[in-house]
């Protein structure tokens, strides 16, 4: 019996990159020893991707195509992707070709090697720039600090699983914050890694800004961690010794030399602890709006429509299936 490999590709407004991508990952998948097909997820593109995307599919049966109705993120388009596979083994991408295609047939070594989840390592990123390259870095960093859970650093959203990973993924992981790169990284299985350097964008540019990145990470530090929920107590408890000393002082100053604190300490130390409390109460709100989230259970993405998928592609039983 012959495998079978699942590409899963997010697309949102690549109509510059698709023929290219395509035609490059076609000569790859075509010298193959395993049978292929590729998921495209069309994120909700607002340029001419949808057709683009219709016409590699009419060409080529093993073409998958899922067009949601809206944008509903990378993660999502990723997930959606995932659940749509029927491959033994699953691999996500991005279509700006910055992922290199190349790789797949070590991916399939490495399956066949008996490993279930590949992580793609990223060593270099020549389209990045220095600012962003340390914070990736710094990033994984602080993440491994906080979490129970030890990431490959640079671990990036160009990843591979098994279908038995799949179904963990599938079935398991229905949260509507995700963070799907730790999942994969924190499910367990036997797990292996493949560094790779960034290629630069052939054409298009990033679709991550500032504040996409900044409330990503923010996703992923408190998805991964309740440190930061429980740096209230120890703020408290260093506050409360600041406090006590400050008192000594305050009588030392009284007893001593007739005269008590000044009013600037007062204003310093009020000033501090109000700055302290009110980055609390924003720590507690983030939680609490990851909980509001969960409780919603709103769809996690919604399908328009799907081009050379049937019913027997995917497993309807899962939650939070789109309608």
């Amino acid at each position: 019996m012959v495998n079978k490999i699942s590409i899963v590709v997010s697309v949102f407004n690549e109509e510059e990159m698709l023929d290219n991508f395509y035609r490059e990952i076609s000569s790859i998948l075509e010298c193959c020893k395993w049978e292929y097909e590729i998921v495209f997820v069309n994120d909700g593109s607002s340029d001419r991707s949808r057709e683009k995307l219709a016409l590699i599919a009419d060409k080529n049966m093993d073409i998958k195509v899922i067009n949601f109705s809206r944008n509903f993120g990378h993660e999502a388009a990723m997930l959606a992707g995932i659940e749509y596979s029927i491959g033994d083994g699953i691999v996500c991408m991005d279509a700006d070709l910055q992922h290199p295609v190349q790789l797949i047939p070590e991916i399939i070594d490495r399956f066949e090697q008996g490993y279930e989840v590949i992580s793609m390592v990223r060593t270099k990123n020549k389209s990045a720039g220095l600012i962003k390259n340390i914070t990736s870095e710094l990033f994984y960093k602080v993440l491994n600090m906080l979490s129970s859970v030890q990431f490959e650093n640079n671990a990036s959203d160009f990843f591979a699983i098994s279908r038995r990973a799949a179904k963990v993924i599938k079935l398991e992981y229905r949260e509507k914050v995700r963070f799907l790169r730790g999942y994969v990284q924190s499910i367990g299985f036997k797990k292996t890694a493949i560094e790779y350097e960034a290629k630069e964008r052939a054409a298009g540019h990033s679709k991550y800004n500032i504040k996409k990145l900044i409330a990503f990470s923010i996703n992923a530090l408190l998805g991964f961690s309740n440190i930061p929920l429980k740096s209230a107590g120890m703020c408290g408890l260093v506050s409360g010794v600041a406090g006590l000393l400050l008192m000594i002082y305050t009588i030392y100053s009284k007893v001593v030399q007739g005269t008590p604190a000044g009013y600037a300490t007062i204003i310093i130390v009020i000033c501090f602890m109000f700055a302290i409390l009110f980055i609390l109460i924003g720590i507690i709100g983030e939680y609490l709006g990851i909980i509001f989230m969960e409780i919603k259970d709103r769809p996690i993405y919604i399908v328009d429509n799907t081009q050379n998928i049937s019913e027997s592609d995917t497993d309807l039983n899962i939650k939070s299936f789109p309608i």
